[in-house]
């Protein structure tokens, strides 16, 4: 892809590997570089630093700030403040597990910030397993396990720990960044993500806790990996951006060596000097003024910075980038290989690449076995003279709900042409009277837990259980719910389904054939123009719903 002209978004752009790619997209020319950080200071101090380059005066630079996984009005609170106030918790939990609607797009500080832009040109630079891993959910576990089992558990310790639950903060910060890059017509998304152990092992020395490996070092590489596969999905999407990422494998460095205060969570560190012995079984009872007194000065030192991992003494940094040991890569080695693979060089490094070209997928094997064990199917429906239609194992409800249609279809019409040329009352009709005299397919929607929606849209059949119903404040009226899982037999639902049915010939029926070459997907089956539940529902998925595999 040109990089000249176009808008780029850098994530995390105030880090040391976000800035290493700004200075690196300079000189390619692009018409604007929105530089995201945590904080305003490092975000407009990150733009000053990189208008000083050469070249950066022809390029509009400009910073944004704040926190991209919580609410655009609380961007710039700290967590700890955000759940101390129960209003805000609330609203963190609504974000995290509520329904994802444009009211959840529209509070999203991440999703406004892409609509604002309209990038080209995501990169993401944000350490996304370290901001989600590293929320103490072990230590909020213990507190909960204590508590419950004194039976003093409130409302406020269990939507605390709600809000620290990895997997449900990943996904909710996937939806709204796919759906942010879709309205904004992003054309390439890079991710710089992370192995969450520098490249290491499971035996990694460097640890959060005396237990090796640290839970909190392998919760974060978890929800790496989770972060990658999730990517990897995105890749299929047809209308996603196309995606990419780079995983470091080493440790990142360096920003510079200095001499100066050392400093720990933006503060210099405090000197302190003990000031007498204290007794082991005492010493984690004696008050701290007894034990040591502060010396009215910060720690200096000469140190490196290594940007977002903090500053390391020379010792450490020894350690640290040892052969055998982390090692280190440098921003720049990492920037080169971004820019490389938007531009369209192959690297070798782009992990979404890399799984899609190791994953096993489907097979010419595959194909030719499924034709033999359809047709077995079949013939046992006629020795047993059963109808196998659905279980409600596969999933969604919604399957179940086409195939049901589809199949009572098949028992009104000859085949899918007369189907679509369907009266949509007479067979709304004709449908409930098949429902009320076929007891066995009455049974097998009703028992898995289908209701079945009678043509007067007042009454409905149904079993012991009910798959989809409404969650609370929406009404049982609602055309979501029978359009998700319920057996529709309303003259609405026929008029879909004529439709549906005079798509499925002009596409499938009626297209070009073999002879035209093998530029169509063609189903020898679907040519025959029979009602096949499955082939028909398949045809809803894919094109209706917008889901087949890219």
């Amino acid at each position: 892809m040109d990089i000249a002209d176009r808008v780029t978004v850098i994530l995390g752009g105030s880090g040391l590997v976000g800035s290493a790619i700004a200075r690196r997209l300079i000189p390619l020319r692009p018409a604007r570089i929105v530089i995201g950080g945590l904080r305003e200071a490092e975000a407009r101090d990150t733009v000053e630093e990189l208008r000083r380059v050469p070249g950066a005066d022809e390029i509009e630079i400009i910073p944004e700030w704040g926190d991209i996984f919580v609410r655009r009005e609380h961007r710039e609170l700290s967590r700890s403040a955000m759940l101390e106030s129960k209003e805000r918790r609330g609203e963190l939990l609504e974000d995290i597990f509520g329904e994802l609607n444009e009211e959840a797009f529209a509070n999203s500080t991440l999703f406004s910030l892409l609509q604002r832009h309209r990038p080209h040109i995501v990169i993401d630079c944000i350490n996304t397993a370290t901001a989600i891993a590293y929320q103490e959910l072990y230590a909020s576990a213990q507190r909960l396990r204590e508590a419950a089992a004194g039976g003093q558990v409130t409302p406020d310790d269990v939507e605390t720990h709600l809000t620290m639950l990895y997997l449900p903060q990943l996904i909710r910060h996937v939806q709204l960044l796919l759906e942010g890059m879709r309205r904004a017509g992003t054309r390439i998304y890079v991710k710089i993500g992370t192995s969450g152990t520098g490249g290491m092992g499971l035996n990694v020395p460097f640890t959060h806790s005396e237990e090796r490996p640290s839970r909190s070092l392998l919760a974060k590489a978890s929800v790496a990996g989770a972060q990658s596969l999730l990517l990897f999905l995105m890749a299929r999407t047809p209308d996603a951006p196309v995606v990419k990422e780079v995983k470091p494998t080493a440790a990142i460095a360096w920003r510079r060596v200095a001499y100066g205060p050392v400093m720990r969570g933006g503060r210099p560190i405090p000197r302190y000097d003990a000031v007498a012995p204290v007794v082991l079984e005492e010493m984690l009872d004696v008050p701290v003024a007894e034990a040591c007194r502060p010396l009215g000065e910060a720690i200096e030192s000469v140190y490196l910075d290594a940007g977002e991992n903090g500053l390391f003494s020379l010792a450490e940094f020894e350690t640290i980038s040892e052969l055998r040991m982390m090692e280190i890569i440098t921003p720049e080695e990492i920037a080169k290989t971004a820019i490389d693979e938007i531009e369209g060089r192959p690297t070798g490094r782009d992990i979404v690449a890399a799984l899609d070209a190791s994953s096993s997928g489907p097979t010419y094997r595959g194909g030719i076995m499924r034709e033999a064990a359809l047709r077995r199917m079949e013939e046992l429906e006629g020795e047993h003279g059963v109808r196998s239609i659905a279980f409600e194992m596969l999933g969604p409800p919604r399957l179940s709900k086409l195939l049901f249609e589809a199949a009572i279809l098949r028992e009104l019409f000859e085949d899918v042409r007369t189907a679509g040329q369907l009266e949509e009352k007479e067979t709304a009709e004709r449908a409930a009277e098949l429902i009320e005299v076929d007891r066995d397919l009455r049974s097998a929607i009703v028992s898995i837990g289908l209701p079945i929606l009678l043509p007067d849209g007042r009454h409905v059949l149904r079993g012991p259980d009910v798959k989809v119903q409404p969650p609370e404040g929406q009404v049982l009226h609602d055309a979501r719910l029978a359009s998700q899982g319920w057996v529709d037999l309303r003259a609405v639902s026929w008029v879909k389904w004529r439709e549906r049915c005079t798509a499925f010939i002009q596409d499938q029926v009626d297209g070009a054939g073999a002879d035209a070459g093998s530029g169509r997907d063609l189903d020898p089956r679907a040519r025959t123009g029979q009602i096949r539940p499955g082939a028909l529902a398949a045809f809803v998925f894919r094109v209706e719903d917008e889901g087949e595999r890219a």
